[in-house]
């Protein structure tokens, strides 16, 4: 099975791109309750995740940097612990299963690398569920 059936659009999703500022992806992972969001760079490619673990691990580790200058850190400054692996959207589900164990999300991009979108791993777990019931 073809994994466009799974995708999440890119413009369903939220996603920050490299120039946003440390307090931008904060603030959107905190509204919207992610411990980890897709970067992308001013082309549309993607560059990675940000987790919350990054993040903290920036406060932690930046003299004298406090939660109200985050606003003045470039996210591109962030470095990230994870590297999410793509996955090209003609790329069969069976692709997905192995990524899934390690990756809240697998993302998606075209022909050329350019994002458009992601794979929830809860999808994947919710179609191989049904997979394994019918097979009974």
């Amino acid at each position: 099975m073809n994994i466009a059936f799974f995708l999440t659009p890119k413009r369903e999703i939220i996603y920050a791109t490299i120039d946003s500022t440390m307090r931008q992806v904060l603030e959107k992972m905190e509204f919207h309750t992610y411990t980890s969001i897709p970067l992308i760079d001013n082309n549309g490619k993607y560059v990675g995740a940000i987790t919350e673990g990054d993040l903290l691990w920036k406060l932690k580790n930046t003299p004298g940097l406090t939660i109200n200058d985050t606003d003045k850190v470039p996210i591109k400054d962030v470095k990230r612990h994870t590297q999410s692996k793509t996955v090209s959207i003609n790329s069969e589900i069976t692709d997905l299963i192995e990524l899934a164990k390690s990756q809240n999300f697998v993302p998606v991009v075209d022909d050329d690398g350019v994002f458009i979108g992601i794979i929830k791993r809860s999808d994947i777990i919710n179609y191989c569920t049904k997979v394994l019931l019918n097979e009974k």
